[in-house]
C-alpha cells in the first residue's frame, strides 16, 4: 500500500473521538483509522484525554467501583483488528455494515455505480465504483462530503487520491474526479446535503439515485 497522503482533519478525528460525528461521517472515519496508523493514534489521544476529564469531573461522585470499572472501559486501545475481509478491499467498519456480504451495485450510468450503506436525516454513506479513466459528473456541494479511496485512485482539481487517502470538499469544491488507469476505483462517500450537479442529466437523475 503507498503511504497515505490526505488524511481527516484532527478536529474531526476530536469529534468522532467525543462520539459527536453524524453516523455516515463516523463510518469514514472508522474506515480510515482502520487503515492509518497516524490517525488511529490521535484518535487514542483523544480518547486518552477525554477519559482523564471524565475521571476527573466523576472522582467526587462515582462510586470507586462503577468509575474504576467505566475507566478500563475507557483505557482499552483501538482493536487491532484486520483492516481487510480476506482479499477484499472493504475494512472492517464497511464489511459492518455490509453483514460480511459484497455490495449490492446499482447503476449511475457510464460504468459508475454506488451502493448506499446508510442513510438519515443527518446524512448517508454510501460505496462508489468507478471504472478506470471514468469520470465523475462535474459538481459541487450543498454541504459537506468526505471520500475516502479503498482501492485504486482518483484525481481532481485538488490532487490525486490513492488508498486510504481522504477528500474533504464543502460548498467551496467544485469538481470533476476522474479514476485513474489500471484499478477500478471503489470509494466510500459520505455526505450531510445533496450533491450540486452542474450537468442537467445528472441533476434530473438525482432524485432517483438519492445522492
Amino acid at each position: 500500500m503507498t503511504a497515505i497522503r490526505h488524511h481527516i482533519p484532527e478536529p474531526m478525528l476530536a469529534a468522532y473521538a467525543t462520539g459527536t460525528l453524524p453516523h455516515a461521517f463516523s463510518v469514514v472515519v472508522a474506515a480510515h483509522i482502520s487503515l492509518s496508523e497516524e490517525s488511529r493514534a490521535v484518535v487514542e489521544a483523544h480518547e486518552t484525554v477525554g477519559g482523564l476529564v471524565l475521571e476527573d469531573a466523576c472522582a467526587a461522585e462515582v462510586p470507586v467501583a462503577m468509575k474504576t470499572s467505566v475507566m478500563a472501559m475507557l483505557d482499552d486501545p483501538i482493536p487491532e483488528t484486520p483492516s481487510f475481509h480476506g482479499s477484499s478491499p472493504y475494512p472492517a467498519p464497511v464489511m459492518a455494515l455490509l453483514k460480511g456480504a459484497e455490495p449490492r451495485w446499482k447503476t449511475l450510468g457510464m460504468g459508475v455505480r454506488q451502493d448506499i450503506l446508510a442513510s438519515d436525516k443527518h446524512g448517508s454513506v454510501r460505496l462508489l465504483y468507478i471504472p478506470p479513466g471514468q469520470a465523475v459528473p462535474d459538481h459541487g456541494h450543498n454541504g459537506l462530503e468526505m471520500t475516502l479511496v479503498l482501492q485504486g485512485s482518483f484525481s481532481d482539481e485538488t490532487g490525486t487520491f490513492g488508498v486510504g487517502d481522504v477528500e474533504m470538499a464543502d460548498e467551496t469544491l467544485e469538481h470533476t474526479p476522474v479514476a485513474a488507469p489500471g484499478s477500478p476505483c471503489i470509494c466510500l462517500a459520505a455526505t450531510d446535503a445533496r450533491l450540486r450537479f452542474n450537468a442537467f442529466m445528472p441533476r434530473l437523475l438525482q432524485p432517483i439515485f438519492r445522492i
